[in-house]
């Protein structure tokens, strides 16, 4: 009997990374310009596209969560091949998917009583939710069990770190969560609002921040502040992030100058159409392990 790991398109985590740990995905589901598409990690319409037709031609794309009936189709022939599941959703606080994958599970177990399902509320949101998810992966290939990993995901996913900036209102007060007046001070001003993901798992604003620079350093002062073991912190680091891929690399280069003991080098990836339907572009996005939220 075998694992199977799972997460949805809004992990913000790319193709190859999922092929390669065995990580399947299910997508959310996105409207622009009229048009439905499946979250397919940037296949169909590639992150540059996306946010160029935000940023350039005004588009202001919708999204709709995952539904009982496709968790159903999805999990279902996993089920009928005998495969334990162990998955991972989008907050709670930021979605209703997770709901529906609850009332998946419950009709899943009546007709399966024999297999396990691990799913999870992760309370976390674009990589954040790809961080939790490859530390699964990364249990399950070292030999751990379903029932560990899950054990260890309920004890700690408040620990996933999430601390977002953008740089960008414009799209903010397109979709009326900042009002004109304020999207054009703080664009006079260049504010630059940082924000986290609260023990609800609802993203909340934390402080404004004047300038780029600011906001970057502010950035770094927050995982030196909440990282496990501080700057001696030794686990991964994901980045993702909307059309900002040059300030994404200046923020790695200065977290591996400043954390030098971390096993790895910071992965970066783009935010993808659900998340960035929301943020738009201009975000940038830092996840690690630390302290509990």
């Amino acid at each position: 009997m075998t694992l199977k790991i799972s997460t949805s398109s809004t992990a913000d985590l790319n193709k190859a990374l999922l092929e390669e740990r065995d990580i399947q995905y299910i997508p959310f589901i996105f409207t622009i310009d009229d048009k439905e598409y499946n979250d397919d990690l940037g296949q169909t319409i590639p992150p540059a596209r996306f946010y160029e037709m935000i940023d350039k031609e005004g588009a202001m794309p919708t999204t709709s969560q995952i539904n009982v009936q496709k968790y159903m189709a999805t999990f279902t022939p996993w089920l009928k091949a005998g495969h334990d599941i162990l998955y991972l959703e989008l907050s709670s606080g930021i979605s209703g998917s997770a709901q529906a994958l609850m009332v998946a599970k419950g009709m899943l177990e009546e007709q399966f009583p024999d297999r396990k399902l691990y799913f999870h509320d992760s309370l976390c949101a674009s990589a954040g939710l790809g961080l939790l998810t490859i530390l699964a992966a990364d249990m399950r290939d070292a030999g751990k069990s379903g029932a560990e990993i899950d054990a260890w995901i309920t004890e700690n996913k408040l620990r996933v770190q999430h601390w977002f900036y953008t740089t960008d209102l414009t799209h903010f007060r397109r979709g009326g969560r900042v009002s004109a007046a304020s999207a054009v001070v703080g664009g006079l001003l260049n504010i630059c609002p940082l924000l986290h993901v609260d023990a609800e798992g609802k993203l909340i604003p934390v402080e404004k921040v004047r300038g780029k620079k600011n906001v970057m350093r502010t950035t770094l002062d927050k995982m030196r502040a909440h990282a496990q073991d501080g700057t001696a912190y030794t686990g991964k680091c994901f980045i993702s992030h909307s059309a900002r891929e040059e300030e994404a690399k200046e923020l790695a280069a200065r977290i591996e100058e400043q954390f030098p003991q971390m096993k790895e080098p910071v992965q970066i990836f783009d935010i993808g159409a659900v998340i960035g339907a929301h943020t738009g572009p201009g975000t940038v996005a830092l996840f690690f392990l630390g302290d509990t939220r």
